[in-house]
């Protein structure tokens, strides 16, 4: 398992940190993130 991120909704300064590339890698050959995984990307993205 590998960490591609983290997320901490209480840390207003580092909230959310994706390595984008990663997750696309990983997307691109079968990985299937739930919903919320799904949302946090599109955060990430913007």
């Amino acid at each position: 398992i590998e960490e591609i991120g983290t997320y901490d909704p209480l840390n207003e300064n580092e909230k959310l940190k994706v390595d984008l590339e990663r997750a696309k890698y990983w997307i691109a050959n079968g990985a299937q993130p739930t919903d919320t995984v799904r949302g946090l990307l599109k955060k990430a993205e913007a």
